[in-house]
Formats: structure tokens, sequence, C-alpha cells
């Protein structure tokens, strides 16, 4: 049997128009900014018109660890709050916004797959609202205006070699990974060493999804820290006046994304931060709304759950005063069968004793959930390969773990393969059973946090850390930040920092090569291993086989 292509079942979608899509929520027209027929931003006056309304119940979505063989967590996400409206609920779906780098490498397309995605699909594959090359712009600025205060006699005494402040691209490209500015001559500058980040691991990126509002966004800007003196005080972006105008540039990008799913739900796709190297959520804001508009709303973490929904759970949760009521923890046959040894071209030949071999990654991943005392319901993304018996399989070890798995068939059938899921999903939500909380308290040192992520998600023996990031981490403490939660930059593969360990391994360390200090985002970057925060193209990237066909039309995304 064939089947359709996601680029194509995206073109035969009968949208509606954004307004009709926004009445469904009760949002009146003359609060959605539009951008063409198809999506808008919900204008900020309105967001603040539902402070009094009752909160609805958040979900999160989040999976093991991604294998070749693919997970479909936002093909899920998408399918579930499909599932949910199927049934007779009021829901909607909170994800992330697509990075041009890594569509232009690797991914080729992040808005949900077969049946179960988000339209229009190749808008929000490109440039959809302009939100990141928004926060590119601010973060740019920010990076010109250090400079310029140097170059124009340097009045806050900032120590050329102490400047923090990278500088970022929306795209993958390793050559501007370490870098040289201000070469050729005095009316340049000075020259300094410094490079440029993927503009998804910006902490301008992080503080647009986790500002409240736009006073709190400016102040939080007005918190970054630059760079330091000779006599090691900080510089802060506020110190360089850049704070007011970097607001203007994000004022609109601020806003939430209203789009559509293919059968016309709600959606709000806003913020992109990836999970192996920034805190991987979509906006507080966003989520936030949405919770005010609907009774149930639909979220996901990025990668698998030892980062995003750690990070969600965290970061996200701890600052956003968010509770999940239920946690969706996303498997399939085929990445059970790839843990266990199969290779990709193998995957379609039935192997349940692989399939066994391979669900050590996602009950390591249910344990860890339950360990912030949220339900868990596995959900296996049902692949037309899969037999019946490699199925069982994975709902039999699931049970043997205290928590039950639901095939759902979104990819397939859309909301008429989700319900099931949707139906019990519904259930524990409503049963109130949760009784979330973080893994570690604000008071706990920064070291003993990473050590407590460490061991308790990755299941490491130990951290290791030299005396400069120890120190590194004390001098934070005294200045005032012990305070912080912290965010791991590692490897999104397995559960150690050696992509190449599958499954879940234990007796592994945990090596810390540098912390950096985001204090308008209200977080610690810990990077661990070998991550990068500027990603490279792979040997074939995605952009080879994008482009337009004689109709005009995209081709190669999904």
């Amino acid at each position: 049997m064939s089947y359709k292509s996601d680029i194509e079942i995206a073109r035969e979608a009968k949208k509606r128009p954004i307004q009709e899509i926004g009445n469904k929520l009760g949002i009146p027209a003359e609060h959605l900014l539009p951008y063409g027929h198809d999506k808008a931003k919900v204008g900020q006056d309105f967001i603040e018109s539902l402070g009094d309304r009752e909160d609805g119940k958040l979900i999160l979505v989040t999976a093991i660890n991604p294998t070749p063989a693919g997970e479909g967590k936002t093909t899920t996400t998408v399918g579930l709050g499909d599932g949910l409206n199927r049934i007779g609920k009021n829901a909607m779906i909170c994800i992330r916004e697509a990075s041009l780098g890594p569509n232009f490498g690797m991914k080729g397309g992040a808005a949900g797959g077969g049946y179960a995605q988000v339209v229009p699909m190749e808008e929000m594959n490109l440039h959809f609202t302009g939100d990141f090359h928004a926060i590119t712009s601010a973060h740019s600025l920010l990076s010109a205006m250090i400079d310029n205060h140097i170059y124009w006699g340097n009045e806050l005494e900032i120590d050329e070699r102490r400047v923090a402040w990278r500088r970022v691209v929306d795209m993958n490209d390793r050559a501007l990974r370490d870098i040289v500015v201000s070469l050729g001559g005095v009316s340049n500058g000075f020259p300094r060493q410094t490079g440029f980040d993927i503009t998804v691991a910006s902490e301008v990126m992080a503080i647009l999804c986790l500002a409240n509002d736009l006073e709190d966004l400016q102040k939080r800007l007005g918190d970054i820290i630059v760079a330091y003196t000779r006599a090691r005080k900080p510089i802060y972006c506020r110190d360089i006046g850049a704070d007011g105008a970097m607001t203007v540039l994000l004022k609109d990008a601020m806003q939430p994304n209203l789009v559509q799913t293919l059968e016309n739900n709600p959606a709000f796709v806003h913020g992109g931060p990836f999970a192996n190297i920034a805190h991987g959520c979509n906006s507080v804001i966003a989520t936030k709304t949405a919770l005010k508009l609907a009774d149930y709303v639909v979220t996901e973490a990025g990668f698998g759950a030892d980062l995003g929904a750690e990070k969600f759970m965290n970061i996200k949760c701890r600052k956003a005063g968010l509770a999940p009521s239920v946690v969706v923890l996303v498997a399939t046959v085929r990445a059970m069968k790839m843990n266990g040894g199969v290779a990709k071209a193998d995957l379609g030949a039935e192997n349940v004793e692989a399939v066994q071999a391979g669900c050590d990654n996602l009950g390591r991943h249910i344990e860890n959930l339950k360990g912030f005392g949220v339900p868990v319901v596995v959900a296996i993304n049902h692949f037309v390969t899969d037999t019946d018996a490699e199925v069982d399989a994975v709902r039999d070890y699931v049970e043997g773990h205290g928590a039950e798995a639901i095939l759902s068939r979104h990819w397939e059938l859309g909301s008429e393969g989700s319900a099931d899921l949707a139906t019990r999903v519904a259930e524990i939500a409503d049963a109130d059973v949760a009784s979330f909380a973080p893994i570690y308290p604000d008071e706990m040192p920064l070291f003993e946090k990473i050590e407590t992520v460490a061991k308790r998600i990755y299941r490491a023996d130990e951290v290791l850390a030299d005396a400069k990031v120890r120190n590194q981490l004390r001098d934070w403490e005294e200045a005032g930040y012990g305070d912080l939660p912290v965010c791991m930059a590692k490897t999104q593969y397995s559960f150690s920092t050696d992509p190449s360990l599958r499954g879940a391994p234990t007796g592994h360390s945990v090596p810390v090569r540098e912390v950096r200090l985001s204090a308008g985002a209200g977080f610690i970057v810990v990077v661990c291993g070998d991550i990068m925060t500027m990603p490279g193209l792979p040997r074939n990237p995605a952009a080879l086989s994008i482009g337009l066909n004689a109709e005009g039309d995209v081709e190669g995304l999904f």
C-alpha cells in the first residue's frame, strides 16, 4: 500500500481562515494580527485580559532518546491534540518554531507528519512570522553596541579578553564557531577572539521564551551579563544601553503565533530553544495563554525526556509556576528494535527479541518522569510495519514498570487513530493525581544541582569538572546567582555524553567542559562532553534536496 508524503498531505489541507480558528478560542478578530490568511499573532492586550480565568490541564509530550528510526514526538503532540478535540474536549497544542539550521541540515522540517500536522507547513519551516529573525537582530544589535562602546573610549572599562557575549546566526555553520573580529586596522576596532552560536542557543531566545510580558522581557534583557572588567566586575546589557532597542525589535516576536492543525484545531507555535543546548520548550506566554483559552493544553519538550522533559520540569515549570497533570512518553517499535541492535535497513522485519532488548531506554525514562511526581502514559506511535507481537512486547514491558502503553495511529488516521490515547490521557488529567515537584530545590548549591541531574536522570557515577569550573560556580553563588536552575547542554542521543552509548547506560561520567551564566534567562548553562552550541551540516545536508518544482512549490522540506 502506498502512502502520500507529508508535504502532499499538507498541501491538500482544507485550512480555515485564521479568524475562525481564533473564534474557536474566543479570540475576537480585532485581537488577531494576521500574517496572511492562515496565521496570526495574538495581541498583548487580549492576553492580559485573561488573567482571572481558570487554567486548563497541562499535558506534556516527551520521548525516548532519538534514533534514526524516528520517534514522532511532534506528530504525537498534534495527534493527541486532535484526538482530544475529537472526543469532545476543548483542547489546543503548543509547540516550538522550527530553526532554519536543522531544517536545511538533518531534519528537513518540523511540523508533525502524516495526518497529524500543523499548517501552513512550508511557512512554519521557513521564515514563518519572522520571530527568529527578530531574535537574531536583537542579539546582533547588542553585539554591535558592545564593540561600538569599546571603540568609542570604553567608558565602562570592559576587558576585551572577557567579552562573554558571542554572536548568533540561524544556520548550521561550523566555520563560525571560533573566529577573530575587528581585523583590518584601527578604524575597525580592537581585534579579539569570539564566535557564533546558532540563534536557538541565544540567551535572547531563552529570555523571549521565559518572559511573561514586554516589561519582564526588557528587565531580563537588561540583566544579561555581556562582559567583565579587569577587576571581574560584570557589565550588563543595560549598562551598554541596548535593552530598550532590543525590546522594540522583539515587540511583535513576543506575541504567540496562532495556526491550525490539519483538522482545523488551534495551535500556538512560538519560540524555539533547542533542548540539547538550551531549555527546549515553547514560550511561557504561549503556554499560559493557552491554559486560559482551553481546558486541555498539549505541549512538547525537545528530544528525549532526559533533556527536554527534565528542563521543562526543572526550569520552565519552576520559573513560570506551571505543573503538568500527565506526561505522555512517545516510543516506537522501530526505535526499540534499533536500541536492541537492529540496523535501520532491517527494521521492517518482525523481531520481538530486539524489541524486548531495546526497551531499557524506555524504562529508564518512565522511572525518571515518575520521579517528578507526574503520572506517565506511553504512546506507541504506530508504524505500518509494526506487528501485533512487537506492540504487545512494548505493552508488557511498560506494564511491568507500573505504567500503561496505548497504541496510537494518528500518523495514518489522524484523530480517529489517537482517540483511545486522548481518552485515557484526559481521564488521568481529570483525576488530579499528579503531585509535581522539581527534583532539586532552589537553595541547593549549583554543583550539587548538576550532580543531581547527572546521577538521578543520566544515572552517572560522577561529574568531572576542573577547578576553573567549580570556582566559577562558587563565584556566581557569591554574586547572588546560586538559586538558579541548571540547563544541561549535552548530546540528545544518549543518557551519557557519548552519543554512541544507547540503551540505559550506567557507570559513566559526565565531563563538564564549561559553564555559562544566563542571568537574564535565569539559569546556568552547563556544557558537557563534545556538545556544540553551533551545529555543523552533515555530509549530505537536507538543503541538497530542497528546492522549487515546476509548479513553483517547495520540495524536500519533508
